[in-house]
């Protein structure tokens, strides 16, 4: 029996209430499965590391040993006080800022889904798709000098990667670039050289598969995706992979067609989210819709971003 708006707008509005309870605060299981979704339906999150936070503001201590630590010993005699190594003590700051989400589910929506036993679980999936996506692109292209007010919370990987910057001249993607980004890298941090991947865009990357294919070998083909009976390879550059980031812009240098690439392991981002985070749902019935609203504060900082390579001027297409 197919139900009337009313009915299905109660349905839906009962399957939520399951999940937002406490004037719409989630419960720490709740927070972290919807974390987890957040996670899952971005691709540069899957690679980062993603920070719970106790609380907006949160420090992360590092701890690492810049110098050499081993000396030249003898027996029974220890190391002179000099000598002994210092690990270097140092932290990055989780400034946590607030962002809100309001989706709109309409009656037809809920036509398909309301019979099914797992209706929370589709609310709850498209609402963290929707907002994983935003997520991705604040985390990509966030400026405190954007117009954008959205855009200008934090500064996200690409404003953030400032120490070691290539500028590769408004040509496309090339080998060259890539090597020339490769040897910008402290050497310190090409010792888990199999970690880092080369970040761009995503059709940066496909001109980058188009360059390694024009060669007339099976390689080309393989990069191509032709090779009969074999899966397309990964495309990179001394064994790192370049990765495509869908929320990497393309629109940026004087014309307009450029983009950036980052060489860094991306467990090296780390994005903090509260774990505080709020939905709270209400009924239009004229409009035949169920409204939800999420609210939540994050923000990405890189735990060493002397670790970080940034090319410039990428051109596109």
């Amino acid at each position: 029996m197919t139900l009337d708006n009313r009915s299905l707008l109660a349905k839906a509005d009962l399957a939520l209430a399951d999940i937002t309870g406490n004037n719409g605060l989630l419960q720490p299981a709740q927070a972290q499965r919807f974390i987890r979704l957040l996670i899952k339906g971005s691709k540069l999150l899957g690679m980062s590391t993603v920070t719970p936070l106790k609380s907006p503001k949160q420090l992360i201590n590092k701890t690492r040993f810049t110098t050499r630590v081993l000396r030249a010993g003898a027996e029974g005699v220890p190391i002179a006080t000099g000598d002994r190594a210092k690990p270097t003590l140092t932290n990055v700051e989780h400034t946590a800022q607030l962002v809100k989400a309001e989706v709109r589910l309409t009656n037809e929506v809920l036509e398909d889904n309301i019979e099914g036993q797992q209706l929370r679980d589709t609310i709850m999936s498209m609402l963290g798709d929707a907002i994983s996506r935003d997520m991705e692109e604040l985390v990509v292209q966030g400026d405190t000098t954007s117009l954008d007010t959205f855009l200008a919370l934090f500064n996200g990987t690409l404003a953030g990667a400032t120490s070691h910057v290539v500028n590769v001249g408004t040509v496309p993607i090339n080998k060259g670039a890539l090597r020339d980004m490769l040897k910008s890298m402290p050497s310190e941090f090409l010792r888990n050289k199999g970690a880092l991947r080369f970040c761009t865009s995503v059709n940066a990357e496909i001109d980058y598969r188009d360059f390694l294919a024009d060669r007339l070998t099976v390689l080309g083909d393989k990069a191509l995706g032709a090779a009969i009976g074999d899966e397309s390879m990964p495309v990179g550059y001394s064994g790192i992979p370049v990765i495509d980031v869908p929320m990497f812009p393309e629109n940026l240098g004087g014309g307009t067609n450029c983009t950036d690439i980052l060489l860094l392991d991306p467990k090296n981002i780390d994005v903090g989210i509260w774990r505080n985070i709020r939905i709270e749902t209400d009924k239009d019935i004229s409009e035949g819709i169920v409204k939800i609203v999420a609210t939540m504060r994050f923000d990405a900082v890189y735990q060493e971003e002397l670790a970080v390579v940034k090319a410039t001027n990428v051109k596109v297409g």
